[in-house]
């Protein structure tokens, strides 16, 4: 007896439920699971200095009052109550987030001029990266929580992230690496121009 077929009798026997499930897909799956290849590594050091940099004593969200700092900042644009910016680790190219100026983690902590102005600038910004980057999908998301997901969770912040079929959900269970073709910079300053 081999492996595969060790795992399915072990599987069988443990959990009843499988045998609903027909031997050739269960063989299938186990003969997958061994021949997968080992998860390799992606190497990304532009992240090193996000994680071993200085951590600011403010939020990376709370922004002052002048335009001095935009451009270093990744800022696209200032509304009334929200504005919005650059990833500067972005999933993909294009990454940007929607932000309100005030500190808030909550979605019900925003007043109706906050959420009537997030919403029209989530689509006025997936307007602009369909037509700049011509993407085919975009990913347009929140996470409440660090249990959620949310690398910041002080302070709320939507992202739009352009997608394009073909490209990967799930990079690191599939091995897959996905490239960034642009510089930050120079995404920022096509995207700029877009939101005058």
């Amino acid at each position: 007896m081999g492996i595969v077929e060790g795992l399915l009798i072990i599987s069988r026997r443990n959990s009843p439920q499988l045998k609903f499930v027909e031997e050739n897909h269960l063989l299938a799956f186990f003969q997958q699971c061994i021949t997968k290849p080992i998860m390799k590594q992606l190497w990304t050091p532009w992240r090193m200095e996000y994680i071993l940099g200085p951590k600011a004593d403010v939020c990376v969200f709370c922004l002052p009052p002048t335009e001095a700092e935009d451009c270093e900042r990744l800022i696209l644009f200032r509304g009334e109550s929200a504005f919005v910016l650059m990833n500067k680790y972005p999933y993909n190219n294009g990454h940007i987030m929607v932000c309100p100026y005030r500190h808030l983690m909550d979605i019900t902590d925003l007043s109706d001029e906050e959420s009537t102005e997030i919403m029209a600038l989530l689509k006025r910004c997936a307007k602009i990266l369909r037509e700049h980057f011509h993407c085919e999908g975009i990913n347009v998301g929140l996470n409440l929580g660090q249990a959620a997901g949310a690398g910041i969770r002080e302070h709320l912040h939507f992202h739009l992230v352009p997608r394009w079929n073909g490209d990967s959900s799930f990079m690191a269970v599939f091995s897959e690496t996905r490239t960034i073709p642009e510089h930050l910079q120079q995404t920022h300053a096509a995207l700029r121009r877009c939101f005058a």
